[in-house]
């Protein structure tokens, strides 16, 4: 058989219905094996990076995802996304198209030979946890079957196959391919250590003698498809939860247990409720600085720390640990509640935790006559939102404002760009989370920034008629770098509103074929939320902001958690907290 047909079913079999792509030459032959399959479809994108990051929300809803581009500039399009799966661990094949064999430069000192050749594979290899150029087409079983194994083993991750032309249209005999399941190469590649039993042991008696522990769920829960077991674990204990920007969707907000979002941008509740923690729960987070702020020191400082991480080189590596646990959380979480762990009396620590939800509530930013506070409009959004709905948020001040208030209910998705941090992540994210999950509404958040990235996109949405409703937080500027100038640079906003500019995007979206609407009055935002998540065709609600706008409460340099910006009196920080204050910081 022809070997792009190989490599098609055998990508079909994986259980991966939609290959995301923008044609080329150099990927014609894997293309053609797609068209008139039922099995398997090609979904046509605009841009390679559009591609990418559709396919990264496929894999995240899905379980694995697949892009192909061709060579040179389509290929290179691809590494954001592909750095986006890396730095989030989504697991991912990309298919790059590569010229001939015969055309392609190896190890000569030469640039270039043939037309659009770009060695993908070195530039790739940082950002993926294998690359490969398939130059004989007897290896492309073991090549696709040792992708598909590394992308989801362990810390899930991208990885990317570089097909030569000469080497897709290549008869090949699949009976006599050799494999890699089941080789050696497999075997030592699968062993996984068990969890030892003191370590599980030690857990449970640390979480038994805390008096106010706390939990902190970040992305490798969901990477490790444990969401069900940390809703058993947190059920049987009552211990209180708060999440990172990647746990977010791990947690029934709803929950009594959920106590916020922790982090630079978090809320000023949760992060009081982590600086007062005498144990803290760490499970597959990276613990980066967006979590603990510069100081790493100060990071939850009254607490011993349980770390737990699929990846032993972010075990310890920037906060003291108490005890390191080399784990898959899902498998880590498991081996916890068979033990059965004891539901200790948190009722203290419970009262501390709402006096801090009362004392310092989520939406601090006093409302303006007349203008529309994002916060409050993410609370309305999401009292609106349905329990299965998908929620694609983009990178920016709107990401900030979903991820501090829209309260997500169980079953709700929300599919953020965390480590890239990527702008024009939502649009291409919610139209592969649309073909991954159909019958489910999405929706896509983003700013008027975000969304000229790939705007091209919004034709998808409206050939396609996919059920996405685009909540545009348009303040005409690039607000989150824009507040940062406002406090470091003496308000000199270079190139985020001087220079900077903002075309009319609804006549533009409206071009593409989806209708919008606009709202900028507060008192008519419940209503304009509720009109755009009707019905079950592709809309735009554009919801008019002043370019003023900001992200409170928000961690400035040099101050522990509990000490966000606005900076509130001395003595009631003082009084707030259970444990020794730190000293005012030299700022």
């Amino acid at each position: 058989m022809k070997l792009s047909d190989y490599v098609v079913d055998f990508v079909a079999r994986q259980g991966v219905r939609h290959i995301f792509e923008m044609v080329g030459g150099a990927i014609t032959h894997l293309v053609d094996s797609v068209h008139g399959r039922k099995d398997i479809a090609c979904v046509s994108m605009h841009h390679e990076q559009a591609a990418g990051f559709a396919a990264e929300a496929y894999a995240r809803l899905n379980g694995l995802g697949a892009a192909m581009a061709t060579s040179g500039p389509g290929a290179l399009n691809l590494l954001t996304p592909i750095g986006s799966c890396y730095f989030d661990s989504v697991p991912c094949l990309f298919i790059t198209g590569q010229v001939n064999t015969y055309e392609y430069k190896f190890e000569r000192p030469v640039r270039q030979i043939g037309f659009q050749e770009t060695d993908i594979v070195s530039v790739a290899r940082p950002l993926v946890k294998y690359a490969v150029l398939v130059e004989d087409p007897k290896d492309i079983r073991y090549c696709l079957e040792k992708a598909v194994f590394l992308a989801r083993h362990g810390r899930p991750g991208p990885v990317l196959l570089d097909l030569p032309m000469n080497v897709q249209r290549a008869q090949i005999d699949p009976a006599r391919l050799r494999r890699f399941f089941g080789s050696p190469e497999h075997r030592r590649l699968s062993a996984v250590k068990p969890i030892p039993a003191s370590v599980l042991k030690r857990a449970a008696s640390l979480l038994a003698k805390s008096r106010r522990p706390l939990v902190l769920v970040g992305g490798g829960v969901r990477s490790a498809g444990a969401a069900a077991e940390l809703e058993k674990f947190l059920r049987r204990t009552g211990l209180p939860a708060v999440c990172s920007l990647m746990g977010l969707d791990s947690v029934d907000h709803s929950a009594r247990n959920f106590t916020g979002m922790i982090g630079s941008y978090g809320s000023r509740y949760s992060n009081m409720a982590l600086a007062n923690c005498d144990l803290l729960l760490v499970l597959g987070s990276r613990l980066d600085t967006r979590q603990t702020g510069a100081r790493t020191d100060t990071f939850a400082r009254a607490a011993k720390r349980i770390h737990v991480d699929i990846d032993p080189h972010e075990l310890g590596a920037k906060v003291r640990t108490e005890l390191a646990v080399r784990a898959d959380a899902g498998e880590f979480l498991k081996r916890l509640n068979a033990l059965k762990p004891p539901r200790p009396d948190l009722r203290g620590w419970y009262a501390a935790l709402d006096a801090y939800r009362r004392d310092f509530p989520l939406v601090e930013t006093p409302e303006r006559k007349g203008e529309i506070n994002p916060n409050r409009f993410m609370e309305v959004l999401a009292r609106h939102s349905r329990p299965d709905d998908i929620i694609c948020v983009d990178v920016g001040q709107n990401q900030m404002w979903a991820a501090q208030s829209f309260r997500l209910k169980k079953g709700q998705r929300m599919l953020i760009s965390g480590g890239m941090g990527s702008m024009g992540f939502s649009l291409p994210a919610a139209i592969g989370a649309a073909i991954a999950c159909p019958g489910r509404r999405v929706i896509a958040v983003c700013g008027d920034g975000g969304i000229q990235v790939n705007i091209q996109d919004m034709d998808s949405l409206s050939v396609r008629r996919l059920p996405i409703k685009v909540v545009l937080m348009n303040n005409g500027c690039l607000g989150m770098v824009r507040h940062f100038q406002d406090l470091y640079f003496g308000r000199r906003r270079q190139s985020t509103l001087i220079g900077y500019s903002c075309p009319d995007l609804r006549r533009i979206i409206e071009a593409y074929g989806v209708p919008g609407r606009t709202v900028s009055e507060p008192a008519r935002a419940g209503e304009a939320a509720r009109a755009a998540l009707s019905g079950k065709s592709p809309s735009l609600l554009e919801v008019k902001l002043t370019p003023e706008t900001t992200v409170e409460p928000k961690l400035e340099f040099n101050r522990p958690m509990e000490d966000m910006s606005p900076v509130m009196p001395r003595e009631k920080l003082e009084k707030a907290m259970l444990i020794k204050p730190l000293p005012e910081p030299d700022v």
